[in-house]
């Protein structure tokens, strides 16, 4: 009966050390990544690029410095680099407005978690890509913040979305987790002191996750992998 009992409290104990779960939004919520890499790799392609997934994800989502130095590449100047980013935004925007997004289980799960953690979204998508991708997902009222690319200088593998993330939640970094799909995000949690679950995509799930605390195969595995 006391070795239940001792079970039972260091179980307590455990499950007490996570207060806060900051999750990426693209890939791990939403459905976008792909959506990111096809806008991308067409508008690229007006310029002469031929952007591969393999570069996509090596360019975008391992180094976060993007691909539009290939483009300058072909002799274009810095202001015909600005307008063909702002029709690949514009072309990404439209396509968001065309597809279910949400990813499958999401809903079970933040529906699950939701109470029981204070819990933040935390990504580099611009302010109006996030607001154009949630305006039907329902997913926002399960989270206390958000922060877009717009609120930090220095975007992820950086660790500053994800320190901004710990001071503004109020908790200790050892009372945090980060949920993330990529090797960039991951880069940046552990860079900020923070354990990252690892849920990868169709476009990520070649990465080499080292250093994560945990890598799913899919989110419903997430609310046992936290207790």
């Amino acid at each position: 009966m006391r070795v239940a009992t001792a079970v039972r409290h260091w179980n307590d104990i455990a499950s007490a050390m996570i207060k806060a779960i900051f999750w990426d939004n693209d890939g791990v919520l939403v459905d976008t990544e792909r959506l990111y890499f096809q806008a991308t790799q067409a508008v690229m392609a007006t310029a002469g690029v031929t952007l591969t997934q393999a570069q996509y994800v090596e360019l975008f989502m391992v180094q976060g410095g993007g691909g539009w130095h290939l483009v300058a590449e072909q002799g274009y100047s810095s202001a015909e680099v600005e307008r063909l980013r702002d029709t690949r935004n514009a072309r990404y925007s439209a396509m968001l407005d065309q597809e279910h997004l949400v990813i499958e289980g999401v809903h079970d799960v933040l529906r699950s978690l939701h109470g029981n953690y204070a819990m933040g979204i935390v990504t580099s998508s611009r302010t109006d890509h996030f607001n154009r991708i949630h305006r039907q997902t329902k997913l926002l009222p399960y989270f206390d913040f958000v922060l877009t690319r717009s609120d930090y200088a220095q975007s992820k593998p950086h660790p500053e979305p994800y320190l901004l993330a710990i001071a503004r939640s109020g908790f200790a970094p050892d009372e945090c987790v980060v949920i993330e799909d990529s090797e960039r995000g991951l880069a940046a949690a552990t860079a900020a002191g923070l354990k990252c679950f690892v849920v990868p995509n169709a476009l990520t799930k070649g990465g080499k996750f080292v250093g994560a605390h945990n890598v799913l195969t899919r989110i419903a595995e997430l609310p046992p992998a936290l207790g």
